[in-house]
């Protein structure tokens, strides 16, 4: 399994409801959606409806005919129809490297969700024990954390329940990707300071749920370790149906393979004429010896 991340590497009207974390879906016409997203007025919906019933054609049509929609609009309210949440360039909610939020339908985020294919086919079963994957790279600045958050979104695009989870406690970067600010996180759980309370669910991306690594500790290693890091995640299963781990440097910490050996399979990632190739085929053989299932590989293609 490979995906060549080419340049972008930079560290029938329905809508849904959820149950059980599920979607179902109910109607909605898409007049009342741009109405109620302050796209429209009420008499530009009505002169749209105009058009779109002398003409017989669609509303999203009429719209952009009359030059008071765009394509943009359209794609954003058939997304929302379809329960495929992305958001637009124009919310600065989230960092703009989370390209599965805001550029879904480029050939990077397809090949993510290739990825995410493969996955489904080779270890994520729905079964309890195969419900958590860490990204795992030898180095530095490998893309671990781009390719767990865009992962992740692409998971949650599934109308399922995803978590991504930083667990790299030395160096971590998912609250500065989701705009989550310094909080309490995952090394706070473990040190029984907070709850799961701390997860926080991403409001503008449906299913999507973070753990942020929380306070830097004096000792990951040891965090990790413990008897809780393991409860914890007996917990995650249950409550999520995707669990995404970021991690950090494989080759310089071993926490990585704490992480992998507890959620019980790793996705390996290398970067094109960075990652070093022993230090890749030492990892590989480190993580296999300590029983993690290794489910694939990335090849991260990025200029230098």
């Amino acid at each position: 399994m490979s995906l060549l991340a080419k340049g972008l590497f930079r560290e029938s009207d329905v809508c849904g409801s959820t149950s059980g974390g599920k979607v179902h879906l109910h109607s909605r016409p898409m007049g009342v959606y741009f109405v109620e997203n302050g796209r429209l007025t009420p008499a530009e919906t009505d002169q749209i409806l105009r058009l779109q019933q002398s003409e017989n054609i669609r509303f999203g049509d009429a719209g952009i005919e009359l030059g008071l929609l765009s394509p943009d609009d359209v794609r954003l309210a058939l997304a929302d129809q379809f329960d495929y949440h992305y958001l637009p360039e124009s919310d600065l909610s989230l960092s703009q490297d989370l390209v599965a939020a805001y550029a879904p339908f480029t050939p990077f985020v397809e090949e993510l969700r290739g990825l995410r294919s493969q996955l489904q086919l080779r270890w994520f079963s729905g079964e309890p024990q195969c419900r958590a994957l860490t990204i795992v790279s030898p180095g530095r600045n490998d893309g671990r954390s781009f390719i767990a958050a865009n992962l992740a979104i692409v998971f949650s695009q599934l109308s399922t329940r995803t978590l991504l989870v930083d667990a790299d406690l030395r160096n971590p970067c998912q609250q500065h990707l989701f705009k989550l600010g310094s909080r309490l996180g995952l090394s706070d759980i473990l040190a029984g300071r907070c709850g799961l309370e701390v997860i926080r669910p991403i409001a503008s991306l449906q299913g999507l749920s973070v753990l942020t690594a929380g306070t830097i500790p004096p000792n990951p290693q040891e965090l990790l370790g413990r008897s809780a890091f393991q409860r914890l995640l007996e917990t995650l299963r249950k409550e999520f149906d995707h669990v995404i781990f970021d991690s950090p440097p494989g080759a310089l910490y071993a926490d990585a393979q704490t992480i992998s050996v507890n959620a019980g399979a790793a996705l390996l990632l290398a970067r094109e004429h960075q990652t070093v190739a022993p230090e890749l085929t030492d990892l590989m053989r480190r993580l296999q010896e300590n029983g993690t299932t290794l489910v694939g590989s990335i090849i991260n293609q990025c200029p230098g």
